[in-house]
């Protein structure tokens, strides 16, 4: 709970749960224990935030047509569903799932999309043009990697939809991220990224296109980033 409680103080209102579930275990929704889980947190939340279901599901195969029907690991019971990839996936072959989603009638959020070496605005914008929408990691927007590259080409181009964090337990928040997008003179973007296109997915809504937004990260922090790449 003291997560939730420093979410609250940083901000942030809505929490979506995603447990890992990969494709192939799935025959109609999350196993009983996730039921448990969020009953239990639920009745522990703090005051001033909102919790939602919700899975980050690894493609490994189709899902099942029962599944998509019951919308019970979409993002709230949305057309959404937040997805992710092995990180050495095959452009072509994530195409080819995000495809096969989409002709089901769901929307793929894909997760962490800076992930993949194989991510490229070209890739990114054939995703999108597919039906995808993309879901950057907010704090990695500011680190001085080759993700971190990756995911400010994204935000660059336009191609970002929601920013989020990955929280497993540990300090990662939206709130973190927030401060630096609004001093860097993107609040606008920012709204759209991490206010409004979550709002539009909680409520089963079209999301809105975010304009390109360059964020900055000074020369002595990337050329640090590198050395400490290059090192590993």
């Amino acid at each position: 709970m003291a997560v939730l409680a420093t979410m609250v103080s940083e901000g942030v209102t809505d929490v979506v749960l995603t447990p890992h579930l990969d494709a192939s275990r799935i025959l109609e929704g999350p196993p009983p224990e996730h039921d448990e889980a969020m009953a239990a947190l639920t009745s522990q939340a703090p005051a001033g935030i909102r919790l939602h279901r919700g899975a980050e599901v690894m493609l490994d195969r189709g899902l099942t047509p029962r599944a998509i029907a019951t919308r019970r690991i979409t993002l709230a019971g949305s057309r959404y569903l937040l997805v992710e990839f092995t990180r050495q996936v095959a452009g072509r072959s994530a195409g080819a799932a995000l495809t096969q989603m989409v002709k089901a009638g769901l929307t793929p959020l894909v997760a962490h999309p800076e992930r993949y070496s194989v991510c490229s605005v070209e890739i990114v914008t054939w995703w999108k043009e597919i039906g995808a929408i993309m879901q950057v990691d907010a704090n990695t927007l500011f680190l001085p990697t080759s993700r971190g590259n990756r995911a400010r080409d994204l935000v660059a181009h336009g191609l970002a939809d929601v920013l989020a964090a990955e929280n497993h337990g540990d300090s990662r928040s939206p709130g973190i991220p927030w401060p630096k997008l609004v001093a860097s003179g993107l609040e606008a973007e920012a709204g759209l990224l991490m206010q409004a296109n979550p709002a539009a997915i909680l409520a089963d809504q079209q999301v809105d296109s975010v304009p390109p937004a360059k964020v900055k990260v000074s020369l002595l922090t990337r050329l640090k980033g590198w050395v400490r790449e290059v090192q590993e």
